[in-house]
């Protein structure tokens, strides 16, 4: 597998399709981030890593999903680097964008407080 990234988004799309309580992820350092960075948004209840990850999903008012949309941006074979000015405002700041930035892994908004840009990995909303 090339792109572990894009299997975890999948995982959980794949998770939330069938209304799955949690999902676990097989561990690396930027999962992590992307998970925690998940959480502090609100888009998950809570996660937990150890040998694996394990993403406790959220779901609204009568089991809609939170997550609507979970997006792999950056790829293996076309990677997608942005300035801090051009960073994407996703659903017009209703939705956040991950990125990897020289400081660390972070949020769309975060990385425009920073005055840092980087590499985008995905949009969730």
């Amino acid at each position: 597998m090339t792109d572990t990234i894009a299997d975890m988004l999948t995982r959980i799309r794949n998770a939330l399709k069938a209304k799955k309580t949690e999902v676990v992820i097989p561990r690396s350092k930027m999962k992590c981030e992307i998970a925690r960075i998940l959480k502090e948004e609100g888009y998950i209840r809570d996660y937990a890593s150890n040998a694996a990850i394990k993403i406790q999903l959220k779901y609204g008012p009568s089991s809609a999903n939170v997550i609507n949309e979970i997006k792999r941006i950056s790829k293996p074979g076309k990677r997608v680097y942005v300035g801090k000015d051009e960073i994407p405002m996703v659903m017009n700041g209703l939705g956040v964008a991950i990125l990897s930035t020289p400081k660390g892994v972070m949020a769309d908004r975060k990385a425009r407080e920073a005055g840092v840009g980087g590499e985008l990995i995905c949009s969730v909303y």
